[in-house]
């Protein structure tokens, strides 16, 4: 069973994902790591994100890389964003998330184009979205836990910002796909969402069988 999770930042789709993964015992991949891994080899490499050329330099980076905590940092993570939207990064790490996908048992992937692009055939799609306000509550509160000092404003605009740029690409922009179940986790707690969306794939498991 390929479970395909896509939202925008801070939605709740990662953990979301993660909660999915354990419960139906499946490996999990969050795609964005990808993405914040190419970032992050560019920016130790004294490279430029806008630069098509060295952002598909930066794809060849190893596995063991995905696992540095510094890659989740909100530095890495605007940077992220903006090879992202690159379609030869994009193309270059295409086959990398359906190789996962498509290993024996299935697998949950997290990301914003999953279902519509990386696995459009999953038997299970969400997708996972809050209201800028609230994501952007949610993201202050967790840089604020990791020390940094910025304003609840300007991680607002750093999320109106990342979402017009995610949806707005030309290469696989973020877009719900047409079969994929809605989930608004805005009032809703970890629990609760994580509860929400088991009963959403039982749903859809029940009617795909």
């Amino acid at each position: 069973m390929i479970i395909a999770v896509d939202g925008p930042a801070a939605s709740g789709k990662g953990t979301i994902a993660r909660a999915l993964a354990r419960h139906y015992n499946l490996p999990h991949l969050d795609t964005g790591l990808l993405y914040r891994a190419v970032a992050a080899t560019l920016l130790r490499a004294g490279l430029e994100p806008a630069s098509e050329a060295d952002a598909v330099a930066s794809c060849g980076f190893e596995d063991e890389l995905l696992g540095d905590p510094w890659l989740r940092t909100d530095e890495v993570g605007r940077l992220a964003s903006v090879v992202s939207a690159h379609p030869p990064v994009r193309a270059a790490l295409l086959e990398r998330q359906r190789n996962f996908a498509r290993q024996p048992g299935g697998a949950v992937l997290d990301g914003r184009d999953i279902g519509t692009v990386i696995a459009p055939d999953a038997e299970v799609k969400l997708f996972v979205k809050a209201t800028p306000t609230i994501r952007a509550q949610r993201r202050h509160l967790e840089l604020r836990k990791q020390g940094a000092d910025t304003s609840l404003d300007k991680v607002l605009a750093d999320i109106r910002t990342r979402d017009e740029r995610d949806s707005q690409r030309s290469e696989a922009p973020m877009r719900q796909a047409e079969d994929a179940a809605v989930l608004d986790t805005s009032f809703l707690s970890i629990d609760a969402a994580v509860q929400r969306a088991i009963a959403l794939v039982e749903q859809r498991t029940r009617a795909g069988g």
